[in-house]
């Protein structure tokens, strides 16, 4: 069963779960902007392209409520640069 990423407010990040655990895309919320700290896949669980994945979601979740992302995790970064829709100057 394939899961969905959730938004968990309370920690500031976003959540998938995964054969091995927890995904996670952690951020902190600074004004109009999400900068986004950190970003973490279970060993076992790399090089499926669940990264991407769980950062696609928070990035369009980020835009969908109104907010600038700011990359600041090396992940989200490469990310941005690939996908240059996300780009909102904050780097």
């Amino acid at each position: 069963m394939k899961m969905d990423v959730t938004h968990n407010a309370a920690q500031q990040r976003y959540e998938l779960p995964v054969e091995h655990g927890l995904a996670i895309a952690a951020y902190r919320q600074q004004g109009d902007a999400r900068i986004f700290t950190h970003t973490e896949v279970p060993p076992e669980d790399e090089g499926k392209g669940i990264g991407a994945r769980i950062i696609k979601a928070a990035l369009d979740d980020t835009r969908k409520q109104g907010f600038k992302i700011v990359p600041a995790c090396s992940f989200v970064v490469a990310y941005v640069r690939r996908h240059p829709e996300y780009d909102d100057g904050g780097r």
